[in-house]
């Protein structure tokens, strides 16, 4: 997801929308990624954390699939997850905690797929 260009070089906008949404994909790859996850105040680790708590709040369960797959890139345990997502569910709607646990476990069952 990430090529060597200006910043951390994120191209995840780039990948998903071309020359499409050339405004998304800006602010996407270069501002949120190359410059809001790399700024210096929160870990990689714990801006995960925060952004899915936010999206499994706001129950957008397309953008969790990637947030949870990302977290575990940054060092999320998987029990670490399980347990934020449980945590949330009585704080953000268990309906809401339900869903992105589930996201969650679809997620994992691929990956131990992918390893056998």
């Amino acid at each position: 997801m990430q090529t060597n260009d200006e910043h951390t070089g994120w191209t995840g906008g780039q990948n998903a929308f071309g020359d499409f949404a050339p405004g998304m994909v800006h602010y996407t790859d270069k501002v949120l990624f190359d410059e809001v996850w790399e700024r210096d105040g929160l870990s990689k680790r714990d801006r995960s954390l925060v952004t899915i708590a936010a999206l499994t709040a706001l129950g957008k369960t397309d953008q969790l699939r990637f947030h949870l797959a990302y977290a575990r890139q940054n060092g999320v345990t998987d029990e670490e997850l399980k347990e934020a997502l449980l945590q949330l569910a009585f704080y953000a709607g268990w309906p809401n905690g339900m869903s992105a646990t589930t996201v969650l476990k679809t997620i994992i069952e691929h990956d131990t797929e992918e390893q056998r």
